[in-house]
């Protein structure tokens, strides 16, 4: 990997980061559950590749970097799942 090809991912990766902030903080709170769903949608196939890194036949930096990934992307599934079904839970009858 060369120096512009760094430069160019962390260009990326910091151009996702304002691009993502600016996107969160426009939703308004009546879309928030279902784009939480969505957004549960995506760590499950976040899960699918990390699965995929960390299960690499060699132990390298991807190999951790890709468990890493498996246990953030996890807890975000199950966290959000859980705060969704608490929140479908307010709208039943008592």
């Amino acid at each position: 990997m060369t120096l512009l090809d760094l430069l160019l991912l962390i260009y990326v990766f910091v151009l996702a980061i304002f691009v993502g902030f600016e996107l969160i903080t426009k939703v308004p709170p009546t879309l928030h559950t279902p784009l939480m769903s969505g957004s549960n949608a995506i760590s499950g196939i976040t899960i699918v590749g990390a699965l995929l890194s960390a299960g690499a036949e060699e132990f390298t930096l991807s190999t951790i970097l890709g468990l890493i990934a498996l246990i953030f992307a996890t807890i975000n599934v199950v966290g959000g799942y859980l705060v969704t079904d608490r929140m479908l839970k307010m709208f039943k009858k008592k």
